[in-house]
């Protein structure tokens, strides 16, 4: 296999580019899914992979593809690609580093004239976030065959704007039917948004498997009163319940340990006003783990208690939307990540993966590998998300090996 390396300062450039895209004052990004920031960081995304030899074709949810072709165009293509969509607070690496280093790795190929037997191709997945429209990786999961196409394109965001009507309405609704098709391999590069490969001193994260999760949508109703002539007793205040409900989410990540994680993210209060008891409250509940047995523990912890809340006082709805199980990655995908990585001579360890992934939808249709690399202090989903453009480098580097590993050069 010739033995190229990839552009860093070239990668970086581009990563500032991007981010400049709905770029925010502390450095970071909103780029939400199906904005016109959103559109415009597409549009320059396509055009690069145009520039660098590809032809484009998107999807009935949006996903873009950018194939560059082979000797043999008959093989499945060895895929990579991750998303351009942020958090409202988000950064500049989250995602786009993974979107970005695909870019470049077929600007390398390129650049080097080089031929690969099977066709190589970069995806852009739409909403990978779940920031605007929940639930979170809908593009790689309507692909892969675990969300509904129709169901995607009816969902509706909080000012009651419709998924299908905002992607038509950026000119990424594709006619390329949103469904699986063969795969040789997919990798996904991404900075790790937490804090281990820092306090290891290791470049590159060889991801093993993919964490657990289980996401709730929550109502909790009570009875809105005046807040100065309601007695104590006598109210049936929602806040209160989802108060509780909040530090009982808390208690069962503390106590599912180690690994275990739960948020509430997500809160809606209403009327929302200083001189009303609340009368309603709507919330998200996040929990985590990489084994399913104990996933499954706390998701009966959470339903037990809200169980217990659900009375004369408050009535307490739960929908249970999401739930993917924890998964292993692709032995051989692991296999060439970890090669790659000992071939540049770069620090590595093995590491599961914390956060929802693209990757672990594909994973279902195709074999499939994570390569991590280092965010400072392991912050992610937040402005200040940073990394340093040799870590960046050196995890587009094994994403190069590994993905020529298993096109052939």
């Amino acid at each position: 296999m010739k033995d190229v390396s990839v552009n860093g300062n070239r990668l970086w450039q581009s990563l500032m580019d991007m981010g400049r895209i709905g770029g925010t004052e502390k450095g970071g990004c909103c780029r939400l899914t199906l904005t016109h920031l959103d559109k415009e960081a597409r549009d320059l995304f396509v055009r690069w992979c145009e520039e660098a030899g590809c032809t484009v074709s998107v999807d009935e949810v949006g996903n873009i593809f950018a194939r560059r072709s082979g000797r043999n165009n008959d093989l499945p293509p060895i895929m990579t690609g991750s998303h351009l969509d942020t958090q409202p607070t988000g950064g500049k690496f989250d995602g786009v580093f993974g979107a970005l280093a695909g870019v470049e790795v077929l600007r390398t190929l390129q650049d080097h004239n080089i031929e690969t037997e099977a066709p190589v191709e970069m995806v852009v997945w739409t909403n990978e976030e779940g920031a605007r429209f929940a639930p979170a990786m809908m593009g790689s999961g309507v692909f892969a065959g675990r969300l509904s196409l129709e169901e995607i394109l009816a969902k509706v965001d909080v000012e009651g704007k419709i998924f299908g009507d905002e992607l038509k309405r950026i000119g990424y609704a594709g006619q390329l039917p949103a469904r699986a098709r063969p795969i040789g391999a997919f990798f996904e590069a991404h900075i790790e948004q937490g804090p281990y490969l820092e306090h290891e001193n290791k470049t590159i994260g060889v991801v093993t498997k993919g964490q657990g999760q289980r996401w709730y949508d929550i109502v909790i109703t009570g009875f809105e009163s005046h807040a100065g002539t309601t007695p104590m007793p006598l109210r049936r205040d929602a806040l209160v319940a989802a108060a509780r409900l909040i530090a009982q989410v808390e208690l069962i990540a503390r106590e599912n340990q180690p690994h275990a994680c739960g948020t509430v993210g997500f809160l809606q209060v209403h009327p929302n006003s200083r001189n009303t008891i609340p009368g309603k409250v709507t919330l998200s509940v996040d929990l985590r783990h990489p084994e399913d047995a104990i996933l499954s523990k706390m998701d009966e912890e959470l339903k037990t208690f809200c169980e217990k809340l659900n009375g004369d006082a408050w009535t307490v709805e739960v929908d249970p939307f999401w739930y993917y199980a924890p998964f292993p990655f692709d032995e051989e995908c692991i296999k060439v990540i970890r090669e790659g990585a000992q071939h540049h001579g770069y620090s590595h360890m093995d590491i599961f993966a914390g956060a929802g992934h693209d990757a672990c939808y594909i994973a279902d249709i195709a074999p499939t590998g994570m390569i991590f690399v280092p965010c400072e202090k392991g912050i992610s989903h937040n402005e200040i998300e940073s990394a340093k453009l040799s870590d960046l480098a050196a995890g587009c580097n094994v994403l190069l090996w590994a993905m020529l590993s298993r096109a052939g050069a």
